[in-house]
């Protein structure tokens, strides 16, 4: 490695001690404490501007994203349930499939294509997400193909009809419900990483704010001490807008946590409870239908029909859901449908218990209007839950969007704000410190 020339080498002797005595001097002190403010002053700012545009960007995710494709993976999950629950009335119905029905059940395939092709454009950076989708794209066609040789069979009166329909609805069960399980815990996790991530503090820039306004105020105080003093106007300016910055900082970054938190705790948890609940509603009903196409050929391995087994256990998370969701709720608006829910569930459960004992009895064709009559029927009860809990969902979501969308505005002009105070408070503490250097010439 080529050593400076000895010529270099005193040159840069001579520089140091330049710098050394002009730091031994007055006029050098002030310079040199003028620099660091100043320095102090733009990385506060700078540091806020860059903490506070990715708290800001994750809260926007949190509104226009994340949230939207979680809400839009349960509407895959309920609109794929629920196609399975019309499909199963309407082979109840007989060969002349209900036109309500027929409807229901195409606007539920037809609403799940369109938002798995939505989630396909906007799901990023998830393989677990594109692997679910493309196994949901996969499968929806086969089980749609299922259902209608379920349908052509029953229409002309022959038995197999019935078995392409209950291989439709294992398909659906342990394929299709699955996978759009899995893309809306996956979507719901992301949104939980924005949640993390914009509420997370921004310490850099607190910590260089309080360093940088501890700095100000000691100049000051050191300026006053050796000039009797009070204010030196530049100082001052920047230690204004140095404070003005850091409780903008305080204040907007805890307003937006707060609103944030609220959006998660009264909004989005609420939502996902909800979600459950429906889900499992749906779920009750395509086994309770099951359980009369069926006629006990489907048994668990102690002996019992499984499609009865399977309404018991989904009507008792049905029964659990909505207590979480009440607890939740946190005005009469949330409370009053998740109770008027719970109260259908509970006329469900009875009519139910009364359809069984018919059929039971031998009275299938009785059993029947029991479970799809337009009065009086556990059809007429699960409609009312889900009409309920569709009120309570619609309500949820109202107010996360509130809670969410004041959250992210707390952080709107801060970033900029935070660049321009900056500035301001830097050429202020440049002001004050030339101010006293033109006193010593």
């Amino acid at each position: 490695m080529a050593q400076p020339r000895p010529g270099a080498r005193r040159g840069l002797a001579e520089a140091r001690e330049r710098a050394r005595a002009a730091a031994t001097t007055e006029p050098g002190r002030l310079w040199i404490i003028g620099t660091v403010v100043a320095a102090l002053v733009l990385a506060f700012g700078a540091a806020t501007a860059w903490e506070v545009f990715d708290r800001a960007a994750a809260a926007d995710d949190v509104v226009s994203r994340s949230q939207p494709l979680s809400a839009d993976a349960a509407s895959i999950y309920r609109s794929l349930a629920d196609a399975d629950t019309a499909a199963a009335s309407g082979f109840l119905a007989g060969g002349q499939e209900p036109l309500d029905v027929r409807a229901r059940y195409d606007s539920d395939i037809a609403t799940a294509s369109r938002l798995l092709v939505k989630a396909a454009a906007n799901t990023t950076g998830s393989a677990d997400s594109a692997q679910q989708i493309a196994t949901l794209n996969q499968q929806l066609p086969l089980y749609n193909g299922l259902i209608e040789q379920a349908r052509a069979n029953n229409r002309q009166g022959f038995p197999v009809g019935g078995a392409y329909l209950r291989f439709a609805n294992q398909k659906m069960s342990t394929s299709l419900l699955p996978a759009a399980q899995k893309l809306y815990e996956a979507e719901t996790g992301r949104l939980y990483d924005d949640y993390g991530q914009a509420d997370t503090w921004p310490y850099a820039a607190t910590v260089l704010g309080l360093v940088a306004l501890g700095g100000l105020l000691w100049a000051q105080r050191r300026t006053y001490l050796r000039t009797n003093r009070v204010f030196n106007h530049g100082l001052l300016a920047a230690t204004a807008a140095a404070t003005v910055m850091l409780l903008w900082l305080v204040v907007g970054h805890a307003v937006a946590s707060s609103d944030l938190s609220a959006s998660r705790a009264h909004g989005q948890e609420s939502l996902k409870v909800l979600n459950d609940a429906r889900i499992s509603s749906l779920q009750a009903r395509a086994n309770e239908n099951l359980t009369l196409v069926a006629r006990g050929a489907v048994l668990t391995s102690d002996g019992k029909d499984q499609y009865e087994a399977d309404y018991i256990r989904e009507m008792a998370t049905l029964s659990d859901r909505l207590g979480a969701a009440r607890a939740l709720a946190d005005d009469d608006a949330g409370k009053s449908p998740v109770a008027a829910a719970a109260a259908d569930m509970n006329t469900w459960r009875a009519r139910h218990t009364a359809a069984r004992r018919t059929d039971d009895s031998g009275d299938y064709d009785g059993a029947l209007t029991q479970v799809l009559g337009a009065k009086n029927s556990t059809g007429e009860s699960f409609d009312q839950v889900d009409r309920a809990l569709d009120t309570a969902i619609a309500h949820e979501q109202r107010q996360f969007t509130s809670a969410a969308s004041d959250g992210r505005g707390a952080f709107s002009g801060l970033p900029l704000g935070a660049a321009v105070l900056a500035v301001l408070a830097a050429a202020g503490a440049g002001v004050g410190v030339s101010r006293r250097l033109a006193e010593y010439r």
